[in-house]
């Protein structure tokens, strides 16, 4: 009978460990796919929020409602205050629009406007509008582990192909091992410096998931500042047709 020698017996077990272990192990892009599906909704997804807007010498608080459908399509409608209610913001595929009835007016808000602050927070266009996604216009590679709040999480590093237009020059995540909950998200611009960072905190368990119930956005050069997004109620795959996404529901959303 034929012996196998102890330095191939070892040799042998680490090809078999790393092959099981491979076997089981995601990359990259599937724990970001995974994490987004569960934010948004595999296919869609209905709720309502309430955004904070902290400054050094005041606050502001805004509500509105969101649909979602896909990656092509996005609504939000502003509920209060009285203001700004019956605001509303649509995502059609590849264009974006405002309707505005205090002055009865329907605005397309240009790619160049995607950067700027929604309703003066400290989120972008791109942020509400989902004009980018994160699966489909960068690049994901797992640069390390770290424990956030408690949670076991991957970091991965997502850079943007060479012919997506995107708002970031770089975003690293924090996701965890578990539930794939996106804990940390640093945003950095074309020069790789940090523009602001976003806590997900507050689980909880919301229609058939658990996700961070509340966002933090922090500016990095910004004393004092931060936007707070509490999630007040969300429902995932619920039942939307594309043709609700239009310009002449943005006047009737109530």
């Amino acid at each position: 009978m034929k012996t196998i020698k102890p330095l191939q017996s070892a040799l042998l077990t680490v090809v078999l460990l790393f092959s099981f272990s491979s076997a089981f192990t995601q990359n990259a892009t599937e724990i970001i796919k995974k994490a987004d599906d569960k934010w948004n909704g595999e296919k869609s997804s209905q709720g309502t929020m309430t955004m904070t807007i902290v400054r050094p010498t005041w606050e502001r608080t805004i509500q509105f409602k969101i649909w979602t459908l896909d990656r092509d399509y996005s609504m939000t409608l502003i509920t209060a205050p009285a203001k700004e209610k019956g605001q509303a913001f649509l995502k059609r595929d590849t264009e974006m629009w405002n309707w505005m009835p205090s002055i009865s007016r329907m605005i397309k808000l240009p790619p160049s406007m995607m950067a700027d602050g929604w309703m003066g927070s400290d989120y972008t266009n791109d942020d509400v509008l989902k004009e980018s996604s994160i699966v489909v216009d960068f690049n994901h590679s797992i640069i390390g582990s770290e424990t956030i709040d408690g949670w076991d999480c991957w970091k991965i590093e997502l850079l943007p192909k060479e012919d997506a237009a995107v708002v970031w020059g770089k975003i690293v995540k924090w996701i965890s091992k578990s539930e794939y909950l996106q804990m940390k998200t640093e945003y950095y611009d074309e020069d790789e410096f940090l523009v602001k960072t976003e806590l997900g905190t507050e689980i909880k368990t919301m229609d058939d998931r658990k996700i961070p119930s509340r966002l933090e956005i922090i500016p990095a050069d910004k004393d004092n500042q931060k936007t707070i997004v509490t999630i007040d109620n969300i429902k995932f795959n619920v039942a939307i047709q594309n043709s609700f996404f239009s310009q002449q529901n943005m006047k009737r959303l109530r």
